[in-house]
């Protein structure tokens, strides 16, 4: 009984959804495809997603969500200037991250947990702000090796959906918490695509 009613509220949610909301996830799916094809169009793509989601977040008045898309907006335009300016020279690839790397990435992570945190607990009436802060925190760190074209993006950017997928599911936004698995699924495919390609320029570095 319990699953007949949970696939009606999935169904009206469907029903409900307006227009902005459906661009918002056809272009987060579509950025996360391109991601995966280490296709520098993810960027725009993102960056219509990211302004349809912002205007959507406000309205809903989740404002740390809305924090989230900003600095995701930043990133993107960071970026996309980053991939499209060392593009040409081929400067910028796929590689691991080293150990300053690692340092700033785990900065951000628990930095921004912590910001998060007590913004969320101070300044809101969040009833989830350390499950909420991490799954933004975790969130930027991923974004900025994505930036960086790190291999490691993919592995943050899904420690943050798969915390991101129970608690969605607990605010009873089933519809968003389907595409946050979607989109998990399509992250370990990114991870794999990116290893299998630096180890493929790792194997022909060998042989010359």
């Amino acid at each position: 009984m319990e699953s007949f009613m949970d696939f009606d509220l999935l169904l009206q949610q469907i029903q409900e959804t307006r227009l902005l909301e459906w661009i918002a996830v056809a272009f987060g799916v579509t950025e996360v495809l391109l991601a995966r094809k280490n296709n520098v169009l993810l960027y725009p793509a993102g960056i219509i997603g990211i302004l349809c989601g912002g205007f959507l977040l406000i309205d809903a008045k989740l404002y740390a969500e809305t924090l989230l898309h900003g600095y995701y907006l930043v990133m993107s335009i960071y970026g996309w200037i980053m991939w499209k300016s060392k593009s040409q020279s081929g400067a910028l690839k796929i590689t691991k991250s080293n150990t300053n790397d690692k340092r700033i990435t785990w900065m951000i992570a628990l930095g921004g947990w912590g910001f998060l945190y007590f913004i969320l607990s101070q300044f809101t009436d969040s009833d989830v702000p350390v499950i909420d802060a991490f799954v933004s925190s975790t969130a930027w760190a991923g974004m900025w090796l994505l930036a960086k074209r790190k291999l490691e993006n993919w592995i943050w950017l899904n420690v943050s959906n798969l915390v991101a997928i129970p608690l969605l599911f607990h605010k009873q936004l089933i519809l968003m918490s389907f595409l946050t698995l979607f989109l998990f699924i399509v992250a370990i495919f990114g991870y794999l695509d990116w290893k299998k390609e630096l180890n493929s320029r790792e194997n022909e570095f060998r042989t010359v």
